[in-house]
């Protein structure tokens, strides 16, 4: 059988033609005498088109027509409504309804069977295209698991520190990423918190790559010359990744901003390199005290870019605030950017109360801004603390 068809009017005889010339052609007949049968019938058994009769008994056409596209798992099913020749302003608001097409009475065989054919194979792509969404759904689901595996499943314990960070992706998967690493047998620890351009599947396997490279680059550096500086490890690191990106995926014109600093517990100073990104935020006693702006372009421009290292001392109760434009980008529901003001003003009315309750404040006011509207971008967030 080609297809399932439910024919629906309460006249017997238009039944009996209906379903006697469907099944000539090969498809799949049931009947219903009435909407409340055929809503019945069409809840507990799969249909692929419903032929239905707009004059009837207690249930007419427009109410099974309205119930039926009002039904998440039936609204995908075509309905060609069954008219009298002179119902044209019934025709028209079945259609406005949702109905896919109508057949006028006295029914002519070859209408029909146009109309029917026709009904079937949209609904035939419909369904194709469900089939490639679901599995789209499927491998990106995939992609979004094997993402979230390179961020760090904890982040690094430091006594006398606190450490937290916060991500959520635009979409299934996303271009930015955070990382927070160990790094010498004295403490030292890496931190990182990049943007890849764009959205979506091309910025998450660049991000992919980006975040791998970062960490064998800086530990093959300091594995290999542990005389140097930080200030010489970090931009030798930055340097090699925009290289390759650049000579190596030019084609793809990808590239990211990072900021990557390394921290020395013991001191406070923090050595970074800020690769074209959103200056963080040094937090201290109520007040932005400075802003650790780019010391160098995005990574990935061009080949042959280079990089300056930066330092910065924090002091007992600093805060370290890094975060991805998606933040101070994330707009209302009227278009309107979070900004900057907002992202600090928060984080400076939490005080000295734990990271971990700061960010949990920045992402009530960033859900609350956005009130439900679709995601503009990545959000990332990383916030280091000297207690």
């Amino acid at each position: 059988m080609n297809s399932r068809i439910l024919v629906v009017d309460d006249n017997e005889a238009n039944r009996d033609m209906l379903s006697r010339r469907l099944a000539r052609h090969g498809h799949g007949v049931a009947m219903a005498a009435g909407g409340a049968e055929a809503l019945e019938r069409l809840g507990a058994e799969p249909f692929d088109l419903v032929l239905l009769d707009i004059m009837m008994p207690e249930m007419n056409g427009y109410e099974v027509l309205e119930r039926l596209k009002a039904d998440p798992e039936l609204q995908h099913i075509p309905v060609i409504m069954i008219t009298a020749i002179n119902e044209m302003e019934s025709v028209v608001r079945c259609i406005e309804m949702g109905a896919e097409d109508h057949l006028p009475k006295p029914f002519n065989a070859t209408l029909l069977k146009a109309r029917v054919e026709s009904s079937l194979a949209k609904k035939r792509l419909h369904d194709r295209e469900q089939l490639v969404a679901r599995a789209m759904a499927r491998e990106l689901e995939i992609g979004r698991n094997i993402q979230a595996g390179f961020l760090p499943p904890e982040l690094p314990a430091i006594a006398g520190w606190e450490i937290g960070a916060r991500f959520r992706p635009a979409r299934q998967v996303a271009g930015d990423f955070y990382d927070a690493f160990p790094l010498t047998d004295d403490g030292r620890t890496a931190f990182v918190v990049s943007d890849v351009c764009d959205k979506g599947v091309g910025a998450a396997l660049f991000m992919a790559v980006f975040r791998s490279l970062l960490r064998v680059l800086l530990r093959e550096s300091y594995a290999a010359r542990p005389d140097r500086s930080d200030a010489e490890h970090i931009p030798h690191a930055i340097r090699v990744l925009s290289d390759y990106n650049a000579l190596t995926h030019a084609s793809a014109n990808m590239f990211a901003t990072v900021f990557f600093g390394v921290l020395d517990p013991a001191s406070g100073v923090l050595t970074y390199v800020n690769a074209g990104h959103d200056a963080p935020a040094v937090l201290r006693q109520g007040r932005v005290l400075r802003r650790l702006e780019p010391t160098g372009p995005a990574a990935g421009l061009l080949p042959g870019l280079q990089f300056a290292a930066a330092e910065v001392t924090l002091a007992a109760g600093d805060t370290l605030l890094a975060f991805t434009d998606g933040v101070t980008d994330a707009r209302s529901p009227s278009g309107a950017a979070w900004g900057e003001d907002q992202l600090f003003a928060a984080a400076l009315a939490a005080g000295a109360e734990p990271v971990a309750s700061m960010l949990n404040a920045l992402d009530a006011g960033l859900l609350a801004h956005t009130s439900g509207a679709e995601p503009f971008d990545d959000i990332t967030l990383l916030a280091v603390r000297r207690r």
